[in-house]
């Protein structure tokens, strides 16, 4: 049975980051909406509460029933999961003077206590609320303080409770990991069995016994989530599997050919489709970008569909969709950030069964699951790229020119990350066409009123937080000048400095 942490999901931005530092400790643990803690489970062996948008006096404030885990088995509560805990079972909590964001210094550490096991006396943490504890429960204890925040840190004497004002998941609080292994493995006891090998064995038994002889057929797109799931099912029902690849007209430059090439090398049996036609037509005169996503959506469907219905034996549907896909796009807040191509149910006339091996891994997961698997590097290492293709990098209505400007500009912005080695120190990059600007230039004697373009690269490890990529300068002039040189229909190059949050990776 795998142990795992529940987190308990207030709407925080960072509870996925959260997730990610206890996968880091070799841990499984499962993001759940905070009012659905699963009962008489076996395998929880610890809770966590997450940040939230909310004051707990808030009338809208979620809350949670903290009898169904306090005393069972270990609980950290985390900024408005630490008040939560703190304004239920008797302590206080006041508005702040003023709001506490961003670095403060942990001054008094009680090393002592088995959560800050290893800590220093003085750590930098990350504070992130408008509230603030001024009194805590009867039977708990301070175990650390900043200069403004006395409970800063806080422990119950009489039950394994903890709870923190600061932030250990982010990266600006210097000993948040060491925090969290504390809690998930020596505190909750993890045996940090999680792996990259270990879940390729288990999924490969899970869905020989789940799928049996049926027959599956798999929606591919090119990118290393929903290849890596196409490995994963061969490996477990081999020709029962059935790959279709539908081409919306909007993907890279010769991506269709290159993908069917490297899906051939991996011995899938893939059917490939040109229905961009259908996709232009659908998209014409469309400038909302939500609207854009919802019809490359349907169309895809429409397509996937019609010829899904030539397996007539098929039951199965599989997806490659992943653990922030499903996340983000059912936010607890009811807040859609985008809608996910790949997430929100299967239409009713397909009648098929949904299949989602990679359902409960991150990106570099699902990579690390790739390498396990013996799949090549540069599939394994592929940026993400979004499900509507170019669609979301053109701002404004989509024509076949326009992708044909996008996919030219593309194309020489990728290769040449490639040529200097910075593309794999990238976790996505990419040209996004202002369609809707045009600037005036100089070509040769004449005058020019073209489009410009933005190129855009960032950092990250999962996408939910991301900072742009400081490329060289020599790079981006050289990049710059070729795509104005080479590309027709674009007289300007400018470079996207913006981070994630408040921008997100992708314009639209």
């Amino acid at each position: 049975m795998t142990q795992k942490i529940i987190i308990l999901d207030f709407g925080s931005q960072t509870t996925q980051l959260i997730g990610r530092r206890v996968r880091e400790l070799d841990t499984f643990c499962e993001i759940l909406p905070y009012n659905k803690f699963p009962k008489d489970d076996p395998s929880v062996i610890g809770v966590i509460l997450s940040g939230s948008p909310y004051s707990v006096h808030d009338p809208e404030a979620f809350k949670v029933d903290l009898n169904q885990f306090v005393g069972k088995v270990p609980v950290l509560g985390i900024c408005y999961g630490a008040q939560f805990i703190s304004h239920t079972l008797g302590g206080k909590v006041e508005k702040a003077d003023s709001r506490e964001y961003g670095r403060a210094n942990l001054q008094t550490v009680d090393t002592s206590n088995p959560l800050f096991k290893h800590f220093e006396q003085q750590s930098q943490v990350w504070m992130s609320h408008g509230d603030t504890i001024t009194a805590i429960p009867s039977d708990f204890k301070v175990i650390g303080s900043t200069a403004d925040v006395v409970n800063a840190a806080f422990a119950s004497t009489t039950q394994p409770i903890w709870a923190v004002q600061f932030h250990p998941e982010v990266f600006h609080t210097l000993q948040g990991k060491q925090l969290l292994k504390n809690f998930v493995v020596d505190i909750c006891g993890s045996k940090q069995q999680w792996s990259a090998a270990s879940f390729v064995d288990s999924t490969v038994a899970e869905l020989k016994a789940q799928l049996g002889n049926d027959r599956v057929i798999l929606g591919l797109s090119g990118g290393v989530d929903s290849s890596v799931s196409a490995v994963l099912l061969n490996r477990a029902i081999g020709h029962n599997l059935t790959c279709i690849f539908v081409d919306h007209g909007m993907l890279r430059k010769n991506e269709f050919m290159q993908v069917m090439e490297d899906y051939k090398v991996l011995g899938l049996n893939v059917i490939g489709i040109d229905a961009s036609e259908k996709f232009f037509s659908d998209l014409a005169g469309v400038t909302d970008p939500e609207q854009k996503r919802k019809i490359i959506g349907r169309d895809f469907v429409e397509v996937f569909n019609a010829e899904a219905k030539k397996i007539t034996d098929a039951k199965w549907l599989a997806q490659g969709t992943i653990y922030p896909d499903r996340i983000e796009s059912l936010n607890i807040t009811g807040k859609v950030i985008k809608s996910h191509h790949n997430v929100g149910g299967l239409p009713k006339e397909m009648n098929l069964q949904l299949c989602e091996p990679l359902k409960w891994l991150f990106k570099d997961e699902v990579r690390r699951v790739g390498r396990q698997l013996g799949m090549p590097e540069h599939l394994i290492t592929r940026h993400p790229f979004p499900g509507p293709g170019l669609a979301v990098r053109i701002l404004g209505d989509i024509t076949p020119e326009k992708v044909r400007i996008l996919q030219d500009a593309d194309d020489i912005y990728i290769r040449a990350l490639r040529e200097w080695g910075l593309y794999d120190q990238v976790w996505q990059a990419g040209v996004v066409l202002l369609s809707t600007v045009r600037s005036v230039g100089v070509m040769g004697d004449e005058r020019t009123y073209e489009h410009p373009v933005a190129l855009r690269a960032v950092t990250s490890t999962d996408a939910m937080t991301a900072d742009w990529a400081h490329l060289p300068y020599d790079f981006l002039a050289k990049v710059s000048n070729e795509i104005i040189n080479k590309v027709r229909g674009v007289n300007r190059v400018c470079y996207d400095i913006s981070s994630k949050p408040p921008s997100t990776i992708e314009w639209e």
